[in-house]
């Protein structure tokens, strides 16, 4: 493979070598502040605050928490969606050098338990309607204390009283506290900026475990230092050399709890100076597309099934929405189709490329170029310091020429330290300091990368050899298929088979049999799916990635 074809093809102004200031994560936020201290940062239902403002209270909750006992080193979990409560939290913590434990809002007290455990959590930040769900199982972690915001906090004074009065008890938000809890707003208000404490924080310090997707299994805490994220904003900056400093506004939809949102999202945002309108909900469609063309949103980092809502949208398409402000999008953590690109370009005249990383890397690694080809299929092309390179699936040292598939292996300042208490996975992930992604993978002769599949859920039907993501992008062709997910499931006479779970799209109809005769026109006979199940609806991961060992769980408990 030759050494780093992929930079004759980078765009204009993009460097292949990047120079990194040593920083910390909060050191973002705080050189925005001093740049653009009346600029607005947050904006949440009409209520916004600037950048100084964010800083200052972010200070005051440092003290605050700090009051409490956290210290450096100390895991703390935040236990909220996208609101401006998020990033008070998360810089709050990264000033005290403690190290943030982001937790999905969405989990049960059964996925809550293990992250507290296993992360040594013993002071977590929450809203209000998941307080009582944190209650439940506080006796069985070593949490000791929870300081708690109600979303109406963010408020304006008059939606505040509303909220109060319609919408607070039905929906859970009103809570008293017990057992020593505080508020959050207290900690903010009965605190002095200057109150926090001086810690010394290093780039080589842990900022934060991000606890991996789980669709491989056990869910692993990647220990990620403050180096590795700031490199990775570094490297995304430069990725988009169109955007201009302290003028941009990102749509906060994508989720924060998850690396992709924190620095794709969160601090290339706060590098820039932009301000973020925050979107606690994904996929409540109306408020993304009603705070996207309100705001005049320029940057939407997201996922394929975000992009394909807005695309299929019927208000979207009766043009009731202005989405012409959008200029650049990112999408991550599943295939973009170039029918979901295609479209979502017409309707709002900006820039959709796909990306690549992984929670191992915090958090992108690959890009197509802003103003350069897109190649259908493709992850793009490495960024800009990340060394990467195809191996042979046997030996897992023997480089492969373009063209072979393999194993995608990869290095770069973003790469994490290791797996928290996991020295065995960590050894397995990371060999000669070369991160082992499990991505079956192969380069073309201008250095753009595609996927083939996960190394993982590899289906072996009678022997042969079958990427489940081949057949899903046969079957997404379907004009009646809106969205497909294959996986191999146990058989008594292949000893594997390939079975698809298929969506289809509002109104339409069709058979197993309809389906696999248009398999039959691409793939090879042994590639066709033997069982197809229509469902309304396929298991995802919280960044939008199609759960395959989910689906093989329903089978089997179906069967």
């Amino acid at each position: 493979m030759q050494d780093k074809p992929w930079v004759r093809n980078y765009d204009p102004g993009v460097p292949a070598v990047l120079e990194y200031p040593a920083f910390t994560g909060h050191e973002l936020m705080e050189r925005a502040a001093a740049k653009y201290p009346n600029a607005v940062c947050t904006i949440f239902n009409g209520a916004t605050l600037t950048y100084s403002q964010v800083n200052e209270m972010s200070d005051r909750l440092a003290a605050g928490l700090a009051g409490m006992g956290v210290k450096k080193g100390d895991r703390v979990g935040i236990f909220i969606p996208n609101t401006p409560q998020f990033v008070l939290a998360y810089y709050a913590l990264l000033k005290l050098g403690a190290v943030v434990v982001a937790t999905n809002p969405l989990y049960t007290e059964r996925e809550i338990e293990y992250q507290v455990n296993d992360a040594g959590i013993e002071i977590m930040i929450l809203m209000t309607n998941n307080y009582e769900k944190i209650k439940a199982i506080q006796g069985k972690t070593r949490i000791k204390r929870l300081v708690v915001t109600n979303i109406k906090e963010a408020l304006t004074p008059l939606m505040r009283v509303l909220f109060t009065l319609l919408r607070e008890k039905k929906a859970g938000f009103r809570v008293t506290l017990r057992d020593n809890d505080v508020w959050m707003q207290d900690l903010i208000a009965n605190n002095r900026p200057e109150a926090r404490p001086k810690v010394t924080v290093t780039p080589e310090d842990t900022a934060l475990f991000q606890y991996s997707g789980g669709t491989t299994g056990l869910s692993k805490g990647v220990i990620a230092t403050h180096r590795n994220l700031v490199s990775n904003t570094y490297q995304i900056n430069a990725w988009n050399p169109n955007a201009e400093e302290g003028k941009e506004v990102v749509l906060m939809a994508i989720p924060l709890y998850h690396a992709y949102g924190m620095v794709v999202g969160l601090n290339y945002g706060m590098m820039m100076g932009a301000s973020f309108v925050m979107i606690p909900d994904p996929r409540n469609i109306p408020d993304v597309l009603k705070n996207l063309s309100k705001y005049r949103a320029t940057i939407y980092p997201g996922v394929p099934a975000m992009y394909n809502a807005i695309n299929n949208n019927a208000d979207v398409l009766a043009g009731k929405y202005d989405l012409s402000s959008i200029k650049f999008c990112i999408s991550g953590s599943a295939p973009l189709l170039r029918e979901t690109k295609d479209r979502f370009e017409q309707l709002t005249g900006g820039t959709l490329v796909e990306g690549y990383g992984l929670s191992e890397a915090p958090v992108a690694t690959h890009c197509n170029p802003v103003n350069g080809v897109n190649k259908p299929g493709s992850i793009g092309m490495p960024l800009p310091d990340v060394e990467c390179k195809i191996v042979d699936l046997e030996d897992s040292t023997t480089v492969l020429p373009a063209g072979g598939i393999g194993e995608m292996i990869l290095r770069g300042p973003m790469m994490m330290k290791g797996y928290h208490n996991m020295p065995t996975e960590t050894a397995n992930t990371i060999r000669d300091g070369w991160l082992y992604t499990g991505d079956i993978a192969y380069m073309d002769d201008e250095g753009y990368f595609f996927i083939v599949d996960r190394k993982k859920e590899l289906i072996k039907p009678g022997g042969f050899q079958v990427w489940p993501r081949e057949v899903e992008e046969i079957i997404q062709k379907n004009p009646k298929v809106l969205e497909v997910g294959v996986a191999g499931i146990p058989d008594a006479n292949s000893g594997e088979a390939v079975k698809a779970w298929v969506v289809l799209k509002p109104g339409e109809t069709a058979t197993e049999e309809e389906l696999r005769a248009f398999c039959k026109e691409q793939l090879a006979a042994y590639k066709v799916p033997k069982q197809i199940e229509f469902v309304s609806a396929l298991p995802r991961s919280t960044v939008g990635k199609i759960l395959r060992r989910e689906l093989i769980r329903q089978h089997k408990e179906g069967s």
